[in-house]
């Protein structure tokens, strides 16, 4: 589910119209069937108010709960002090990493920081110029953001308008100017991809 379990865009009930409030996503844990896992419900509730609350739940009203959930905390790199904006490492610039470990913090930014940390570790085998995404492009601006020296304190972020390079002419309507950061960044991106020959 591109936007997690409890954002349900694009879901929508056929029968009758209704897009739901929440959608479990629920992850086989044994080979018999018989233990589920909640997908994306980390939680600081404790273990009784959890068993109260997913109880609710019409599909769960009798399940017996074997495990609660915790709130996890992901581990990172200091990215800015340890990796180029092309996601290689600076001390040894043939060793690339990709996903949460660089700080780019989300399902579709860890899956395109690895597309690129492969497209250019596979160039840099090739003995050719890696790749670096104009930073008007969404991916080009957060591989800017984990490499930044400047940076002193260092946290994960996950891809925002307030990331990118302001506009020049910006819109005042929400909608207009989201429509306005694709349409630079597909421009950008098209002359980026021409010069480079890919």
């Amino acid at each position: 589910m591109r936007f997690g379990p409890m954002k349900p865009v694009g879901l929508t009930d056929p029968k009758t119209g209704h897009r739901p409030w929440a959608v479990l996503q629920l992850r086989k844990e044994n080979s018999s069937g018989t233990m589920y896992n909640l997908v994306g419900f980390q939680t600081n509730l404790k273990f009784p108010e959890q068993k109260r609350v997913f109880g609710l739940i019409p599909a769960l009203k009798n399940a017996e709960f074997i495990r609660y959930g915790v709130m996890h905390r992901n581990t990172f790199l200091n990215s800015p002090k340890l990796l180029n904006s092309d996601f290689s490492l600076k001390s040894n610039n043939n060793t690339f990493f990709a996903g949460q470990i660089t700080g780019v913090e989300g399902y579709m930014e860890s899956a395109s920081s690895g597309i690129i940390a492969g497209i250019n570790a596979y160039g840099r085998l090739k003995g050719e110029k890696t790749l670096l995404l104009p930073e008007t492009t969404m991916l080009g601006s957060l591989s800017r953001y984990i490499s930044d020296e400047t940076v002193k304190d260092f946290q994960p972020m996950g891809a925002n308008f307030g990331i990118l390079p302001e506009l020049e002419n910006r819109p005042r309507d929400k909608r207009e100017r989201g429509q306005a950061y694709a349409d630079r960044a597909l421009k950008d991106l098209h002359s980026y991809l021409e010069s480079v020959k890919l």
